[in-house]
């Protein structure tokens, strides 16, 4: 048995690998279902009512999906270079307590700031701090050969420490009864919702002109033909007169920045305040997110809503049937590697001699 490169994928492998992912998916879950006593095929109705079959479900599942579509541009652009950002987790929370500092602590500075101009400046703010998290890691990779793998990992837990001090410090709110979280956005940057009495907010439409503007980048300009040029082959994009640790740079300060905005998206349309457990590790979904999309960012919109949708529907299926809620971590982990190997498939075949 060997594994060779195919000469001419087929279209129709195009097309048959993610719905075979998808069969195979169904099926190794419909097994854990049906282990749970549970039926399967009501099992999956209840899951697909809980993420999409009311006006309150839909808008859960669009409210879930938003920091995902950015940690999944986050995870997308990154991957794309062949810079493996795993630290969007703490890019995130380094951007949601930039917001706040901006736009949560500026009351006492002794002057008043305009809201749509104190507004930029937090967005500003958050981005930086997620991009300047990245940095680090991408000048180390560009001029010391350090894996950034292990850099970024390390500093999600570093910049966890951080919250967890200033929450317990400089930004505490005194009105919380000691619970540790931070004080409260200002009321006039909080983001408007889409749907009355639900909580869907308008980062929803920025999210998705931020998928636009990215897949615009990475095909229709210069430095998106570097970052494609960098991803498929460092040593021949150098010998081309690329630079690499320029683009590297750019992609940082790209890929950073925009797991900055998710947390500060996510306090202005959501909490209005920094906690600990504000994030279910949508840093770490947003890696799973871009691998589904096959690293588009149009693509990453798509998974994001069924990610967000198999997590929320999840809930409301547990607790009819009694499936655990764990199910929603095992669907969304084996459609990732079905769907990897899938894709592997339509480039490469198993010849058996």
């Amino acid at each position: 048995m060997r594994i060779e490169k195919r000469i001419q994928p087929s279209r129709g492998a195009f097309i048959w690998a993610p719905l075979s992912a998808l069969i195979f998916t169904l099926a190794v879950s419909a097994l854990l279902v049906l282990w749970a006593g549970a039926p399967v095929g009501h099992t999956y109705v209840l899951l697909l009512q809980g993420a999409f079959g009311s006006v309150v479900a839909l808008s859960e599942t669009l409210t879930r999906a938003i920091p995902l579509m950015l940690t999944g541009l986050a995870a997308a652009v990154a991957f794309k270079a062949r810079l493996f950002n795993i630290g969007a987790e703490g890019q995130l929370y380094a951007g949601a307590l930039a917001a706040v500092a901006v736009g949560g602590l500026h009351g006492g500075s002794g002057f008043a700031i305009a809201p749509g101009l104190l507004f930029i400046f937090m967005i500003v703010a958050a981005a930086l701090a997620g991009a300047l998290m990245l940095l680090g890691p991408a000048l180390l990779k560009s001029h010391l050969g350090v894996d950034e793998v292990v850099t970024t990992l390390l500093l999600n837990f570093i910049a966890l420490l951080f919250v967890s001090m200033m929450l317990d410090g400089p930004m505490k709110d005194p009105s919380a009864m000691g619970w540790p979280q931070s004080v409260a956005l200002n009321s006039e940057l909080e983001l408007t919702k889409l749907i009355p009495q639900t909580r869907v907010h308008s980062g929803l439409i920025g999210a998705f002109f931020l998928a636009v503007g990215l897949w615009v980048l990475m095909n229709f300009t210069v430095l998106g033909f570097d970052i494609r040029a960098v991803g498929a082959s460092s040593r021949a994009s150098a010998f081309a007169g690329v630079s690499i640790s320029k683009t590297t740079l750019w992609v940082a300060l790209l890929s950073g920045g925009l797991a900055g905005l998710a947390g500060a998206i996510e306090v202005a349309g959501r909490t209005s305040y920094v906690t600990l457990d504000m994030s279910p590790g949508y840093g770490y979904s947003g890696i799973v997110i871009a691998m589904l999309a096959g690293l588009h960012p149009l693509g990453v919109l798509a998974a994001s809503l069924l990610v967000a949708g198999v997590m929320v529907g999840a809930d409301s299926m547990s607790r009819a049937v009694g499936v655990p809620t764990f199910i929603a971590d095992v669907i969304v982990a084996t459609s990732l590697l079905s769907v990897m190997v899938a894709s592997m498939l339509t480039q490469y075949r198993v010849r058996l001699r």
